[in-house]
């Protein structure tokens, strides 16, 4: 068995899967059927498996040959969006845009950052993965994902080739369920000290620019638990066990999900977001989009 793929005679095989049998393959394809029979036989001896097997007067697909069909499909379709791509040619097919969210990352932030992809007429394909800030940058890195969504920069720190593009801030406000909020709000901040709180993970961003406007402000509050996720916190928020911060930029969305109240804002603590990207001129239309529009939405 080869080690390496003909993609020649994998688009040969893709294309007679694809028309339903050799004849229509051949029309395609502009060659005799005996040529692309050779051609497939070619591609089942390099695999070492059998793609078609007899059933009737008809070849269908065997198991590997449906396994091969769904890579095939991707590969060529890939190939074609490339094609476009480099040519700037509109495409009938999706165009893919690939996303990483660092999960410290509020998901209704993510959720306004994104907006403009799911509203435009354009027809875009998005993949959102969400795993730590370092993950996320090596895949960048690797070119398998376009943009990366982030609550910090990436730094010299993260030892891969990354450009930050700030798409703005967001003061905070503080919300808790009806009664814990209507009683917080009385002495504002003071009120903080002792009260219970769903704060973010200790490595965030958020968490140490939360940490230092208590120092600064006397007050000590009663941390109940931490959270990666910033929607989970807001889930046991709901459930009256304390009050959790939440950008200002997406606050009224957060108490109408939710069910919470607002406790009181804050200016002097504030979460900074940021589009990371490979490259320092952003290339992709639709990560264009995103950071001009974000950029309009974090300055209002």
């Amino acid at each position: 068995m080869h080690d390496w793929l003909n993609y020649h005679h994998l688009r040969y095989f893709w294309v007679v899967a694809r028309e339903g049998g050799l004849r229509r393959a051949a029309e395609r394809l502009h060659v005799s059927q005996p040529s692309i029979s050779a051609q497939i036989g070619d591609l089942e001896e390099a695999l070492g498996e059998k793609l078609f097997r007899r059933e009737g007067r008809s070849n269908v697909l065997t198991e590997t040959g449906q396994l091969a069909f769904r890579y095939a499909d991707e590969i060529f379709s890939l190939g074609q969006e490339f094609l476009n791509a480099v040519k700037q040619r509109p495409s009938s097919k999706a165009l893919r845009l690939h996303v990483g969210v660092a999960d410290a990352l509020p998901k209704l932030v993510t959720h306004e950052i994104l907006k403009p992809v799911f509203e435009t007429t354009e027809n875009i394909h998005v993949i959102c993965r969400e795993g730590k800030l370092e993950d996320l940058l090596a895949q960048l890195a690797a070119h398998r994902i376009d943009i990366v969504l982030a609550d910090e920069p990436a730094t010299s720190s993260h030892s891969l080739r990354a450009f930050n593009h700030k798409l703005g801030d967001s003061g905070i406000t503080l919300c808790a369920t009806a009664d814990l909020a209507e009683r917080l709000k009385r002495g504002f901040p003071k009120s903080l000290q002792g009260a219970p709180a769903l704060l973010p993970a200790e490595t965030t961003p958020l968490r140490r620019s939360l940490e230092e406007w208590f120092n600064a402000i006397g007050v000590r509050p009663q941390v109940v638990a931490d959270f990666e996720d910033a929607a989970l916190s807001k889930v046991v928020a709901a459930e009256g066990k304390g009050f959790v911060a939440i950008p200002r930029v997406v606050v009224a969305d957060a108490l109408a999900r939710y069910q919470l109240g607002e406790i009181g804002t804050t200016e002097r603590c504030r979460e900074e977001f940021y589009a990371i990207t490979a490259e320092r001129r952003i290339r992709h239309p639709a990560v264009a989009t995103i950071t001009e529009r974000a950029r309009k939405l974090f300055s209002s």
